[in-house]
């Protein structure tokens, strides 16, 4: 991309959206489009269509989404389904018909197989069932990185997918019930220590183990990708790393400053056992991840505290 070429990032008021926008201006891009949602509604395909053959980007970042926690996608599995499919297959498809020069897909590692061989690389791919709890986005995001590879094949085009690990950070949504965990548990954790409760109560046992990935990190592998990465297999996003939701949950408490006990509802979901995504294509690339998880919690609380207004989002 030229300093100066004309990039379009769907989803800029988004965690990770936003993130991206961000590091396109640190790197001095200057030439970004961005619409709200009030300004463009990615599930119209006119209305979509209408944009691009009017604005005409040349790279496109698409880190629109419907997404949420375990509760969130249990309970609105139609939606999650259909609001993702039809919005990234618009998109896609008008920077198909608009000559757009590349474009990056943003998904979620919720894609592999629920029993995946750990680490998961991209290859295991629809390799076996998914997890049930979050089937109907993961079967939507595999539709939209599977839509980018056959127009490779088909027509030629530049059109790369991201996958990331759980991710977390500046802008993120702490809504009580449809947020993802480590957001999730920084309100929680905060909130019973401004009560002053004596117990805080998490779902499952514990034992899950997760990779989490500070979303300023992932921004800069979006451009880094953008610049640098062209194949039709999705790149893992991800630090290689794992903690058991046990050791996450202790350290938030911590980071926040509760000191009260933690008990853990076992009728509630795990999800699925494990998620250590392999990294060895970013790290080949010449990608590594910089923030550890310790300090992306402590930069996360300071934009929780600092931004009230989000939470009830």
């Amino acid at each position: 991309m030229e300093k100066s070429s004309k990039i379009y990032v769907a989803g800029h008021r988004g965690m990770v959206g936003s993130a991206i926008v961000r590091e396109l201006e640190r790197q001095g891009y200057n030439n970004i489009i961005t619409r709200t949602h009030a300004e463009l509604d990615l599930k119209r395909q006119t209305d979509v269509e209408e944009f691009f053959a009017l604005e005409k980007p040349e790279y496109v970042f698409l880190a629109a989404a419907k997404v949420g926690g375990i509760l969130a996608n249990q309970n609105a599995l139609a939606d999650f389904m259909y609001d993702n499919m039809i919005l990234e297959m618009n998109v896609i498809h008008a920077a198909w018909q608009n000559n757009c020069k590349k474009l990056e897909f943003l998904g979620s590692s919720c894609i592999y197989p629920r029993m995946a061989p750990q680490p998961m690389k991209e290859s295991c791919l629809l390799t076996s069932e998914l997890e049930k709890t979050n089937e109907a986005y993961a079967l939507a995001k595999i539709s939209g990185l599977k839509y980018c590879e056959f127009l490779n094949r088909q027509y030629g085009t530049d059109y790369i997918s991201l996958m990331p690990t759980n991710l977390y950070g500046s802008n993120d949504n702490y809504h009580p019930e449809h947020s993802h965990v480590l957001p999730a548990l920084i309100r929680r954790f905060h909130e019973a220590k401004v009560a002053g409760r004596d117990c805080v109560v998490c779902w499952g046992d514990g034992s899950p183990l997760r990779e989490f990935l500070y979303v300023d990190d992932l921004a800069e592998l979006c451009v880094f990708l953008m610049n640098h990465y062209s194949g039709e297999e999705t790149v893992n996003a991800g630090t290689g790393k794992e903690v058991s939701i046990r050791e996450l949950t202790e350290l938030v408490a911590k980071i926040v400053g509760y000191s009260g006990k933690i008990e853990w509802d076992t009728t509630k979901p795990n999800g699925t056992p494990r998620k250590l995504l392999d990294v060895s294509k970013t790290e080949a690339l010449g990608w590594r991840y910089k923030t550890e998880l310790a300090d992306g919690i402590r930069l996360a609380y300071r934009d929780f505290l600092d931004n009230p207004m989000r939470v009830e989002r």
